[in-house]
């Protein structure tokens, strides 16, 4: 099992490997919903959720798996956790907050397929973590996640009232944010041990 004090698994993956700034996944919810603050804060919360169920249920498999002598069957019943997780979600959604349901519209059921989530469940079973790291981990790369998409949604909420050039509008400001963000990311290298 890994020793690693809980405290720096939480810095690192919510700063210092932040999952869509240092890894560059779960890109398509990053650009796609975080032009308003709102909607991003709450498909943060979505996704930090599914992370901690799924990060719960990977353990779990995990174990299963080893005890069994099938870790091949890993990948594929980690993405079967997943799909099960986010439908659970969205009806959630559905059911208590119709206008948060159709501001995400199709960023919700692509959370199944944000490889975000998997990357978490793959990294964290590689790392050795014990459950309460498993929990860590999930809660940190749920709270990066969202910062990521909080950050760049205050900004591009920010510029729609500036006067920006025409060619800079639109997908080539978020993605010249993007890569700003990621390389002031990189200044938290030194942190988390």
């Amino acid at each position: 099992m890994n020793q690693e004090p809980l405290w720096s698994i939480f810095i690192n993956a919510s700063l210092v490997n932040n999952f869509v700034l240092a890894y560059f996944l779960g890109i398509c919810p990053f650009l796609g919903v975080s032009s308003k603050l709102d909607t991003a804060a709450r498909m943060g919360g979505a996704v930090t959720f599914v992370m901690f169920v799924s990060s719960i249920c990977a353990f779990g498999i995990q174990l299963l798996l080893v005890a069994i002598d099938a870790p091949y069957l890993k990948l594929i019943s980690f993405i079967a956790v997943i799909a099960s997780t986010v439908q659970l979600v969205e009806m959630f959604i559905k059911k208590f907050s119709p206008a948060l349901f159709r501001a995400l519209g199709i960023f919700l059921p692509l959370i199944t397929t944000n490889c975000a989530i998997l990357g978490l469940a793959l990294f964290q079973t590689n790392k050795g973590y014990g459950f309460l790291q498993c929990i860590v981990y999930a809660l940190g790369a749920g709270a990066g996640f969202t910062l990521a998409l909080v950050l760049i949604a205050g900004l591009r909420e920010k510029l729609e009232l500036a006067e920006v050039p025409e060619v800079t509008r639109g997908t080539a400001l978020a993605l010249m944010l993007a890569g700003l963000l990621s390389v002031s990311f990189m200044g938290f290298g030194g942190l988390g041990g």
